[in-house]
């Protein structure tokens, strides 16, 4: 069997099609089908990829122009707009896994924008997906939009990529700490996962360096300066979702 690589972003497995220019970003899109998805071990589904340097390296202005290029993608996928749920994935002690959570800190609520960070089990001692369950049965939201960090197969993709896609999302899938789904079939809701690669593993870079990978197991890599990435990520995220409401 072909050892794939460990990565979240579906343009690293498949490639692009359909490419274009929306201001400082460029967007493309790869739609994996059923037997395409098993076979990489993803969900079926549009994912949806936008690189920019605006995290990594811009300023303000080129933040906020990401945010409205991410702003017209996420119309383009939502089905129904009109009370949306962002649910803030990861662990908030572990600043690569933080987005979720910075994201929801930075989202202005209100005006049938919500927002819900259901931690993690070791911490809270519940499931990530037992959380945002009971908070879709009680509050009923028309759309959820699930933000995390994700993994990348290359270090030159870190804080350069941000990926969405209408299959859902994994909650702990860029720290190998798979759980259960959100998507459409456990939620009874869209879900449109929403991340940006954060960490690599170690093994990844070591095997693409022509080294011995098996020593390095899941161990995974992560830039010195994660925490302005994920502040600058977060701030374009939620600048993109409230935008969600005139859009």
């Amino acid at each position: 069997m072909k050892n794939f690589p460990r990565t979240d972003l579906a343009s690293e497995l498949t490639g692009i099609s359909g490419t274009r220019f929306d201001g400082v970003c460029r967007i493309s899109e790869t739609v994996l089908d059923e037997k395409t998805a098993a076979l990489y071990g993803k969900s079926a589904g549009r994912y949806v990829t936008l690189e920019t340097a605006a995290v990594t390296e811009g300023g303000e202005a080129e933040r906020a122009r990401v945010a409205e290029a991410l702003s017209r993608c996420l119309t383009e996928l939502a089905e129904d707009r009109s009370k949306v749920l962002v649910v803030g994935l990861g662990n908030t002690m572990m600043t690569a896994d933080a987005l979720g959570a910075a994201a929801c800190r930075a989202l202005r609520t209100g005006g049938g924008v919500m927002c819900v960070t259901p931690g993690v089990p070791g911490i809270t001692g519940i499931e990530s997906f037992d959380v945002v369950k009971g908070v879709c049965e009680e509050v009923r939201p028309t759309l959820v939009i699930a933000v995390d960090s994700l993994a990348a197969a290359s270090a030159a993709r870190l804080g350069t990529v941000i990926q969405l896609c209408d299959a859902g999302i994994t909650p702990g899938s860029g720290v190998s700490n798979h759980k259960r789904r959100l998507s459409r079939d456990t939620l009874g809701v869209q879900v449109i996962g929403l991340g940006v690669p954060l960490v690599v593993y170690a093994s990844t870079l070591v095997r693409d360096a022509g080294g011995d990978e098996g020593r390095f197991g899941s161990l995974i890599v992560t830039p010195k300066e994660v925490d302005v990435y994920v502040a600058d990520a977060a701030e374009i995220i939620a600048d993109a979702i409230e935008r969600l409401r005139i859009a």
